[in-house]
């Protein structure tokens, strides 16, 4: 463990991260858990350390629980702890690599408890538009969109709060990989250190578009247009703080 330099991926789920995943996975110096026969090879599901997002409720709830967010002062973090998640998440790493890359999106609530289990450590956090997150995620979440977009302002809050505590962490927009991939990872590659190349994968641009048609249609529908008024009119201001708008867009 001693020398490697880990990478945390965060962001809610359908944000974006299991792309920035691939991407650094297909990097030289990169290796990302692979071939674990979880679900987006989720670093949090192949642990015994701590609990996983289900345990809170899943996909949109897990922040709403306050014992998902873990820090520095957790009861978890002990040497024989940290030596068990590293000898757990090693069994799917190419360990000859210098950077050794993990995503979980419950990773947004826990970046100072990993940061004190792995000192060495460089954290990416990716926001993607509520509107796109919030729809994409409702089928798997099975609640409110007025939930969702709550839970997407309580989680990007505990980042913010955490990430001034953090010694290496950068925040994109989704939106910017997608429509300006050359600059983002031009950015990623001054924060760590190394050459971030192209990768030979498809990135799909406007592919929030479909979403904001969506959420048009609700807007203007004689069923759901109250309750998309009283969303805009709850958490506008809420969302304008993290450089987005239920209104505009």
């Amino acid at each position: 463990m001693n020398g490697k330099k880990f990478v945390f991926i965060s962001g809610l789920h359908r944000s974006g991260t299991s792309l920035f995943y691939k991407i650094l996975d297909s990097q030289e110096k990169f290796s990302a858990l692979t071939n674990t026969n979880e679900i987006e090879d989720e670093g949090q599901f192949v642990q015994s350390v701590y609990l996983p997002a289900f345990n809170f409720g899943g996909v949109g709830r897990f922040g709403f629980n306050e014992a998902s967010a873990l820090d520095e002062t957790s009861d978890l973090i002990t040497n024989s702890n940290r030596e068990k998640l590293y000898e757990e998440w090693s069994r799917f790493w190419d360990k000859e690599k210098e950077y050794l890359v993990e995503k979980s999106p419950p990773n947004i609530t826990k970046t100072r408890f990993l940061q004190e289990m792995f000192p060495n450590s460089f954290f990416i956090n990716i926001t993607r538009h509520p509107i796109a997150t919030s729809l994409a995620s409702q089928k798997w979440s099975k609640t409110s969109l007025d939930s969702l977009i709550d839970h997407w302002i309580v989680c990007h809050k505990i980042y913010n709060n955490d990430k001034d505590l953090l010694k290496r962490c950068i925040n994109f927009k989704y939106e910017d990989l997608i429509e300006n991939t050359d600059e983002t990872l031009k950015m990623i590659s001054e924060f760590l250190a190394t050459k971030i190349m192209i990768p030979k994968i498809e990135i799909r641009k406007g592919i929030n578009q479909k979403y904001f048609k969506m959420w048009e249609k609700k807007k203007n529908s004689f069923f759901s247009k109250r309750k998309i008024k009283k969303i805009i009119d709850k958490y506008e201001n809420e969302v304008n703080n993290f450089g987005y708008s239920l209104i505009e867009y």
